[in-house]
């Protein structure tokens, strides 16, 4: 009895197994079981719902043209979240100097991703020049300005010009020192606005913090002339009118550098995104968007 009993459960055992077998069908050779289709499903579900933000810092004369760059960016990448912080480049270094998250830095001069460099917030091997700009003289269409140019331009009543720490004020001076309107100095970012408007025979200037603040002087009317970038103008060609486009012997080359910067409270995801957005910055499809916006993407 005891040997029929154990061949009994043996017997149960078995058919029980081979029961369960039934229910899954062997794949056919060459082709993934459908367990392995459901996880590979699964697994790219995962990938392209997880968004990642990262934080890219931008000289306000390159608001316009970069929002139009992430648009284009999000249509391949739309996991990406880019949020941009417009302001002065020197603003922006002394944010990241004092410790603001940031992913990517796009500075309108080198003076202040020299010292970013310097003081090791950059990646290394990331810097690049993107483009270059030119300052102009502006003023509203039949404003009927006495002004044409940087060299008259004590002839206007009213100027908007940004201080010495914005790059295109420090473009300003160091052409207006070239000139000889102003004398010559080791630092012309350190010229005041009122040193300017004594050379310039007392007339009155509005200081701005950032190129976009003088432009919106220009244009509301509250001033009669100001120098802002050639790329600036981009939108406004029916209500400005440009004085001047002042040569680069004058100013030097105006030049845009982009670097990554060392953000230690970014995970993986944020890192390997802020990469890909900076290779996209320095690609051919970006570039021909830089031209359209009044930028020169020939850099010497």
């Amino acid at each position: 009895m005891k040997k029929k009993g154990i061949a009994m459960l043996l017997t149960v055992a078995l058919a029980a197994g081979m029961t369960g077998c039934a229910g899954e069908k062997e794949p056919a050779p060459g082709k993934p079981s459908e367990k392995a289709k459901n996880e590979t499903a699964e697994s790219k579900e995962n990938e392209a719902s997880e968004e990642t933000e990262i934080q890219v810092f931008i000289a306000a004369s390159l608001n316009t043209v970069m929002t139009e760059l992430a648009e284009k960016y999000n249509e391949e990448h739309p996991e990406v979240k880019i949020v941009y912080n417009a302001d002065s480049s020197g603003t922006l270094m002394t944010q990241i100097e004092e410790g603001y998250a940031c992913d990517l830095f796009f500075s309108a001069a080198q003076k202040q991703m020299d010292q970013l460099e310097n003081d090791g917030f950059l990646v290394d091997g990331t810097r690049a020049d993107v483009v270059n700009n030119q300052v102009v003289v502006v003023t509203l269409k039949d404003s009927g300005t006495a002004v044409t140019g940087l060299a008259d331009l004590g002839e206007a009543e009213s100027i908007a010009l940004a201080g010495g720490s914005v790059p295109v004020g420090k473009y300003t001076r160091q052409a207006m020192v070239n000139l000889g309107m102003l004398p010559e100095t080791e630092d012309v970012s350190a010229i005041t606005t009122a040193e300017i408007s004594e050379a310039l025979e007392g007339v009155e200037i509005s200081e701005q913090d950032n190129v976009s603040k003088v432009l919106t002087a220009v244009v509301e009317g509250s001033c009669e002339v100001g120098t802002t970038y050639y790329s600036d103008t981009y939108g406004y060609e029916e209500e400005l009118d440009i004085l001047e486009t002042v040569p680069y012997d004058l100013t030097g080359n105006v030049i845009y550098p982009i670097a990554q910067v060392k953000n230690t409270e970014a995970d993986e995801a944020q890192t390997k995104a802020a990469e890909a957005f900076l290779a996209y910055i320095l690609s051919d499809e970006a570039k021909a968007v830089f031209d359209a916006y009044y930028f020169d993407t020939e850099i010497e």
